[in-house]
């Protein structure tokens, strides 16, 4: 099998990785969101901690953000994957949020990056990075900037 082959082929592992992230994420489903991340995760959220070191720390931020939604939405957008046998990366728009307990939408797009690393045959999650523009000026972040 060619190298080009092998990349192929682990770019469609991440893909599907990343289409069951989707889903579990957007069913608030907790553990099966964080099946995707190795235990050394290292998270940058775009919300409350500079970062988050290690599997349980992140699941713990995880149930806090689902705990406050009744729903939880992801939709990915221009999505770019770099892959070889065993380390990835992607990069992406990520329109990601939820419905608060009021039933009001709260979502706005993101940028998001995201390396992936295959342990014991399976791909993932190592480092997420998830970010909003903000304006020097006035420090606010942008959130209702549209791909």
């Amino acid at each position: 099998m060619s190298q080009e082959t092998n990349n192929t082929a682990a770019e469609a592992e991440i893909r599907t990785l990343i289409d069951s992230w989707i889903k579990a994420a957007s069913a608030a489903d907790v553990d099966a969101t964080m099946a995707h991340y190795a235990p050394d995760v290292i998270a940058y959220d775009a919300i409350l901690a500079l970062q988050f070191k290690g599997w349980d720390v992140y699941r713990k931020h995880w149930q806090m953000c689902m705990s406050m939604c009744s729903a939880m939405s992801f939709k990915v957008d221009d999505l770019h994957i770099a892959a070889s046998e065993n380390v990835a990366f992607s990069h992406c728009l990520n329109r990601c949020g939820g419905v608060d307990k009021d039933g009001n939408e709260h979502t706005s797009w993101m940028r998001a990056t995201t390396g992936y690393r295959k342990i014991d045959g399976k791909w993932k999650i190592v480092h997420e990075h998830f970010s909003a523009p903000f304006d020097m000026e006035t420090s606010k972040a942008l959130f209702d900037l549209q791909p």
